[in-house]
């Protein structure tokens, strides 16, 4: 791997550290702003959920414009709203100007899930795709680590302790921007754009010795300008398939209640006995593991393949979501019995779904519908993200004695034992195949 290649792939990452950063900060802010803001169940799932509304418009949007700008670009501008959303959230007055914010953010994220993997992928040689995609969920968890850890040291700075954690984005965004005016441009992008010696030079930097006029070859076959401009194209027989394909991994993705643990469990934690401090630096336990077992994937992904690891994991997620929900619901087991379920479903999710959903969103579709087959892909991913973590305060307060959230994840390891169902009889193996092989 070239220098150029690593330097493309750790800027265009940051736009996952950012991801994660910007959706798991709010998890140790939670309590103080709801204090601070006197917040209803409602309006605490409003705030939280408002950067997923975000989320599900910039995934929506942001495959089009960059087929139009460039992933380049679009980074850029995602990279700026991230930085907006950290200043305007850090320094809000009331919480309807702090949601607002937080919904630019969820822009920022859901433009970034899209385009940084599809940028990735697309300068990656086929040999090491898998593991470089999967750097981009390599930085959400670091992101997410980076939050949990940022909240815990910021517990004490007083009643504003909320804003700090808010404001504490606004410095990786930085270096995200900065980094983007290093890279160059995809070089399947600038096919498509005609740019085709610029295409070249690319390639070149990042993969020298490759066979390039065959690779510009390849590329200039798998594109059809004239479907490329076409929405319908997304639902010829061939492609329909694949774009239903992509709404299931990212649906069944949410059915795992991983952002659900993400965003609220400092409540669960309290719900279960631990202090609020105790419980922001059980999340901080949390975001280790889910680190450490993103790296057991990275070394995986490309010897194993998307399938068999997605597969595995999906197994294990299921069975200890349920010893989760019959810990939580009998009261036979102590409290922390409930971190270490939870801390094995964490491993088992961040060494297979966690790190493949990306991976697959971002090379399963063709050339001429790439773009637009992972924003729908990631769209179905936010909307459901968005739907779940909205209601989840609101259908676990129905239920007498805190029993709701047991019940919760009972929903959860069922659906997610019905997904390994769904994702052996028809989920593509990509392992090893270059982005041009899928038609």
């Amino acid at each position: 791997m070239t220098r150029r290649l690593i330097i493309a792939t750790i800027a265009a990452s940051l736009g996952g550290l950012l991801f994660g950063f910007e959706t798991a900060v709010i998890n140790g802010a939670l309590p103080f702003l709801t204090d601070f803001f006197v917040l209803t169940e409602a309006m605490k799932g409003a705030t939280v959920s408002a950067a997923l509304v975000g989320c599900i418009l910039g995934a929506l949007f942001a495959g089009r414009q960059s087929d139009k700008f460039g992933r380049r670009m679009v980074l850029r501008i995602l990279a700026l709203l991230f930085l907006i959303s950290a200043i305007g959230t850090g320094f809000a007055p009331d919480i309807y100007t702090f949601i607002g914010f937080r919904l630019i953010g969820g822009i920022a994220v859901g433009g970034a899930s899209v385009v940084s993997p599809l940028y990735i992928s697309e300068i990656s040689p086929a040999e090491y795709r898998g593991r470089l995609t999967v750097s981009f969920q390599l930085a959400i968890v670091s992101g997410i680590l980076l939050a949990f850890f940022t909240d815990f040291l910021l517990i004490g700075t007083g009643e504003n302790n909320w804003r700090f954690m808010m404001l504490s984005m606004a410095i990786p965004a930085i270096v995200f921007l900065l980094m983007l005016f290093m890279v160059g441009r995809s070089p399947r992008w600038l096919v498509k754009d005609g740019k085709t010696d610029e295409a070249k030079r690319i390639i070149n930097e990042v993969s020298p010795g490759a066979d390039i006029d065959k690779i510009i070859d390849d590329i200039q076959k798998s594109i059809d300008q004239e479907s490329i401009q076409k929405l319908s194209a997304l639902f010829e027989r061939g492609n329909f398939r694949l774009v239903l394909i992509g709404i299931a991994v990212g649906m069944f993705n949410q059915f795992t209640g991983i952002n659900i643990i993400m965003y609220y469990a400092t409540d669960i934690f309290r719900s279960a006995g631990f202090s609020t401090n105790s419980a922001i630096g059980q999340t901080v336990i949390i975001g280790f593991v889910n680190l450490l077992f993103t790296l057991v994937a990275m070394r995986l992904i490309d010897k194993i393949g998307r399938k068999k690891l997605l597969l595995t994991g999906t197994l294990g997620m299921g069975t200890f979501l349920g010893l989760f929900a019959v810990a939580y619901l009998s009261d036979i087991f102590g409290s922390w019995l409930l971190l270490g379920f939870l801390i094995c479903f964490i491993a088992f999710f961040a060494s297979s779904q966690g790190a493949v959903i990306w991976v697959l969103l971002a090379e399963i579709f063709p050339n001429n519908i790439r773009a637009r087959g992972a924003s729908i892909g990631s769209f179905s991913h936010w909307f459901f993200n968005g739907l779940t973590t909205f209601l989840f305060p609101i259908v676990t307060g129905l239920f007498a004695w805190g029993r709701g959230t047991g019940y919760v994840f009972v929903f959860y390891s069922l659906m997610t034992f019905i997904s390994y169902y769904i994702f052996k009889k028809y989920l593509i193996e990509m392992k090893g195949k270059t982005l041009e092989s899928t038609r």
